[in-house]
């Protein structure tokens, strides 16, 4: 997936309005004007398409974490090491803060997907780098968590 797909999914998961979005940006020390940000969600073959950058979305993500949850206490917001983390996991992350999702919450929106996963899969995501458990999350079961979470949301789905 790219940065673009995970950027128009969560979105539209969380129906949110273009202002909105950009406000979260913004909350996530990214500038980024309207132009800018509906480029960010054209398709790939539009005119005006632009690749959202791993700083765009982390910082959309970080903006989302922010506006949910408030600022860290003790201290400034941890930085992500964009390079050491595939950037699904540090989404997957971001996504399960930002949203207080707990493992049985993530666990029913992927079953919500028709993608069935055991507990101790789901937890190897969001272990360090390293650790001898720790798994990359793939494209196909962010896209199933992204959907799980569209169904949840948008259209009510129990």
């Amino acid at each position: 997936m790219t940065n673009n797909d995970i950027l128009r999914r969560v979105r539209y998961s969380l129906d949110m309005k273009d202002q909105e979005a950009i406000a979260l940006f913004d909350l996530g020390n990214v500038t980024i004007n309207e132009t800018q940000f509906l480029a960010l969600l054209a398709k790939e073959e539009d005119d005006n398409y632009h690749s959202c950058s791993n700083e765009q979305l982390l910082g959309f993500l970080d903006g989302l974490i922010l506006k949910n949850r408030g600022p860290r206490e003790g201290g400034p917001a941890a930085k992500a090491d964009t390079v050491a983390e595939p950037m699904n996991n540090q989404v997957f992350k971001k996504l399960r803060v930002a949203l207080e999702l707990k493992e049985e919450d993530i666990l029913s929106l992927l079953t919500l997907a028709g993608f069935t996963v055991r507990k101790p899969e789901l937890t190897s995501l969001f272990r360090k780098i390293g650790h001898k458990h720790y798994q990359a999350c793939g494209d196909q079961f962010l896209r199933n968590f992204l959907q799980g979470l569209a169904l949840q949301r948008r259209h009510g789905a129990e």
